[in-house]
């Protein structure tokens, strides 16, 4: 007599077999989490973040209490700062949750860039007012002006456009696509403060579409799960601050300049070229892309006559472009005077900006012009980076090019002796096709992240002059050491006592995933 046979679906023992695991374990919970620290954000900078004086939103009663009284004004520093860091924790516990970085981690990356990046759409801007610089220089297209010859003090009541004052007397750097961009929004709005904004932020939303679309294109070039590097990438919470938040048109330049690099890589390489040249029309930092461009072009087992061939070429069509955009409105190509226009010209996290600063202040205690000294230091770690920059163009395996791109390019923002968060912003997409490990790799940009975060949460807040005064115990440095204490101390949790997100921080987790995720 034979045994019976199980019924379907059933062991033996008369037990289900156990349901095969799902690729995201409940993606909700960070998922809602991260988008109420977007939406504490948002109303958070109705109250800390830049309008112009100019805008009628300071005659809104609401904004007025958030403004103007000292309760509101500390609510708003709460949030934002809770806000932010709530935005640091949930991409840490989103990513906890993939178990593998397949189609379902892909559609939750999604997910969390729509619900994390909504609220942000519709802020005040935050961490930066050079939105309103934008506003200012389209203003001078407008009326006439060459944004390369005059800063945005030429224009009548160019105090009411909320630019910071560094502009009022500074060339523009940008090149001619978003000369033309800033145009057409300032003509469009007539000047709008926040119509302005909007369209600005679409700009940038652009840049954001094309960073998603092609970051896993390259990273599966590289044989790079696309998934992770999507997670790394877009739903990180500095991409989401620094492009919708405070709305820096260096969406427009990396997300252009990704969509170039992976047509270039896959041999379609003149209409490649074509994007990257729209990048540097908007910053012209990625020029730096062209040498590497011109190396993808001749190919793998290029000679060096072939490959100073193609880098002639490049430069051409390249530079041919550049010139016919700059006849349009015969501007030329006076962005390269304005080049060191934005920023300070240091800041002390740079290690070059540091190094300078001990020299200057080593120096000047012995009666020595420090910060002559101090110049000569930063002047060096320029010079450092165009020596990496040649040695990655010339030295290395052509299977590593876009990697040694992306050192290239990382030599120009951590030598210099000013780094701003958006500078980092460039590099995390380019790090993460060509490959960020689940090792001490991922967790450096952890720690970038949350250091840079905390620091953009206390950096920059509009807090009114009149509530700068003693009594009201509001002062702008009170106001920013106290965002910057909130921050710190919830990235200190994040770090040390979280029991969710401390592991990230110190000892590896199980590896829990089926694919590569290098």
């Amino acid at each position: 007599m034979t045994a019976p046979v199980p019924a379907a679906g059933k062991t033996a023992a008369g037990t289900s077999p156990a349901a095969p695991l799902a690729e995201v374990d409940n993606a909700r919970s960070p998922l809602l989490a991260g988008f109420v620290g977007s939406l504490f954000m948002a109303i958070g900078s109705l109250g800390v973040g830049w309008l112009a004086p100019a805008s009628e939103l300071r005659r809104v009663p609401l904004f007025i209490w958030m403004r103007t009284e000292a309760v509101g004004v500390a609510l708003c520093i709460v949030l934002l700062a809770v806000g932010g860091m709530l935005l640091v924790r949930a991409w840490l516990r989103l990513g906890q949750r993939v178990r593998v970085w397949g189609a379902e981690a892909r559609k939750a990356t999604l997910q969390a860039v729509v619900l994390w990046g909504l609220p942000l759409m519709f802020s005040v801007p935050l961490f930066s007012r050079d939105v309103y610089a934008y506003i200012g220089q389209g203003r001078l297209m407008v009326e006439g002006f060459n944004p390369y010859e005059n800063g945005i003090s030429a224009l009548s009541n160019y105090f009411q456009l909320g630019a910071d004052k560094m502009w009022t007397e500074a060339p523009v750097p940008y090149g001619q696509l978003f000369l033309w961009i800033e145009q057409f929004v300032v003509w469009s709005t007539n000047v709008h403060p926040e119509a302005s904004i909007m369209l600005f932020r679409l700009a940038a939303l652009i840049g954001v579409v094309l960073c998603i679309i092609y970051v896993p294109k390259l990273a599966d070039l590289h044989g790079v799960n696309p998934h992770r590097a999507l997670w790394l990438t877009a739903a990180n919470p500095l991409f989401l601050t620094n492009f919708i938040a405070s709305v820096h048109n260096d969406a427009l330049m990396i997300g252009l300049a990704l969509a170039g690099l992976y047509y270039c890589a896959t041999r379609r390489v003149i209409f490649g070229l074509v994007l990257v040249t729209l990048s540097i029309s908007v910053k012209p930092i990625t020029i730096v892309f062209l040498p590497f461009i011109g190396l993808l072009w001749a190919g793998k087992d290029a000679g060096w006559p072939r490959k100073f061939v193609f880098w002639g070429l490049t430069a051409g069509i390249s530079l041919g472009l550049l010139y016919a955009m700059s006849m349009v409105n015969g501007f030329g190509f006076g962005w390269i005077n304005g080049l060191s226009a934005p920023g300070s010209i240091w800041i002390w996290y740079a290690p070059v900006g540091l190094l300078g600063l001990v020299v200057a202040s080593i120096s000047n205690a012995f009666g020595l012009d420090g910060w002559g000294l101090a110049k000569w230091v930063y002047d060096a770690g320029k010079l450092l980076a165009v020596g990496i920059i040649a040695w990655q163009i010339f030295r290395g395996d052509y299977d590593r090019l876009i990697r040694r791109l992306t050192l290239a390019f990382a030599a120009v923002v951590v030598l210099a002796p000013m780094i701003q968060s958006w500078y980092v912003v460039w590099l995390i997409p380019l790090f993460a096709v060509t490959g960020i490990r689940d090792d001490w790799q991922v967790k450096a940009l952890y720690f970038i992240v949350s250091f840079f975060m905390v620091y953009a949460i206390s950096d920059q807040l509009e807090v009114f002059p009149y509530l700068q005064t003693a009594d009201l115990g509001l002062a702008l440095a009170l106001a920013r050491n106290a965002a910057a204490i909130i921050a710190l101390l919830f990235a200190l949790y994040l770090i040390f006592l979280d029991p969710k997100t401390k592991m990230l921080f110190s000892k590896s987790e199980e590896p829990v995933t089926t694919r590569p995720v290098i």
